[in-house]
């Protein structure tokens, strides 16, 4: 049995089902990532995790023991949360250590946790400040302290960087990812942010409609998406989808225009539920060639290190993305080429993978 096991669990609120089946296994030492739009059941499924909220059915095991219906103070984790959740009469020495008080812990036992955590984060010279005098940043530090102060079986992150601006998220993000690899704590991290999603997570549960759409590692569901929401869910700028028909030589085609396939491609349209293939390429599988599908430069977002280019074709919008910056204007004909290596097929009807 793994750290974490999460086994056919459902919740309902007023007949309204918010889960529908949650069924995962998290290695001991394994950051598992939630991620999904807003009401997909992401959060939800963090309360009955840390004992917040109960299932309506299905089991919850940490360890060996099963947490299903225990209490939080029961079930040996610690969190961190969206709003901090830090006392302000209470400086950052007394957060951190608060919890360790409520469960006796002896004062030099304490005191120790608060260097060591206080080291770790280097906040060590906030220690006597009030939260009403940190930064988001600090308090944050301070929160993931509290919560590391603890040396629970499981870490639980409720979307603890939503707050932050967007240079401090991104070093705050480092700071979550060097933390794990130094404590190799189980951690379950709840984000809407797909860009958080791929860089932190050993696996990623990509969640919709109370549902686990994949559960795979980054490069699993990057590279392999199980279906269309998926697809373009998970990549910035979205996956370019085209919708294309089955020709009579096995092929595929879209407005008139034939589509590059490999031979493995062609044999796994044969499992298409009917007539409807969407074909999918990620814009920076697409790149300016002088032969290849023909469009006209509609828009330019450069961004440093690369440029987003949309191009309207025969095919529709296609967003492709270019290192560097790009020599064309708006309003230029261009030529957008790709490899069939870099094809991702779906059945129209059922929106599922195909090959």
């Amino acid at each position: 049995m793994g750290a974490l096991s999460i086994r056919n669990v459902r919740k309902a609120y007023h007949q309204i089902e918010i889960l529908k089946g949650i069924d995962l296994e998290v290695e001991s030492g394994e950051f598992l990532i939630l991620v999904g739009p807003s009401g997909c059941g992401k959060s939800t499924l963090l309360s009955m995790i840390a004992g917040l909220d109960f299932p309506t059915s299905g089991q919850i095991h940490i360890g060996d023991r099963d947490v299903t219906y225990a209490l939080p103070k029961d079930r040996d984790i610690a969190m961190v949360f969206q709003s901090y959740a830090l006392y302000p009469n209470m400086n950052v020495a007394q957060n951190i250590s608060f919890g360790l008080e409520m469960r006796k812990v002896p004062k030099a036992e304490r005191e120790a946790a608060i260097q060591r955590v206080a080291k770790m984060l280097q906040i060590e010279h906030l220690l006597d400040r009030k939260p009403g005098q940190l930064s988001g940043g600090q308090r944050q530090r301070v929160a993931m302290g509290r919560a590391l102060a603890r040396e629970p079986k499981l870490f639980l992150f409720d979307e603890p960087l939503s707050n932050l601006d967007a240079k401090l998220r991104v070093e705050m993000r480092a700071e979550i990812k060097l933390l794990h690899q130094r404590t190799r704590t189980t951690t379950v991290y709840v984000t809407h942010d797909q860009v958080e999603a791929m860089t932190l997570g050993d696996r990623i549960a990509v969640m919709k409609d109370g549902q686990v759409q994949q559960f795979g590692t980054p490069d699993d569901i990057y590279s392999r998406p199980a279906n269309r929401f998926v697809a373009e869910f998970i990549g910035s700028p979205a996956m370019n989808m085209l919708e294309a028909s089955r020709g009579g030589n096995g092929g595929l085609s879209a407005h008139g225009v034939e589509l590059t396939l490999l031979s493995e491609q062609r044999q796994a349209l044969q499992r298409a539920s009917g007539g409807g293939v969407t074909y999918g390429l990620r814009p920076e599988a697409l790149q300016f060639a002088d032969t290849g599908l023909p469009g006209q430069l509609s828009m330019l977002e450069p961004t440093g290190p690369e440029t987003y280019a949309m191009v309207d074709t025969a095919l529709g919008h296609i967003v492709a993305r270019v290192p560097g910056k790009v020599t064309q204007r708006v309003g230029d004909r261009v030529h957008l080429a790709w490899s069939a290596h870099d094809v991702h097929l779906f059945d129209a009807a059922s929106q599922q993978r195909l090959g």
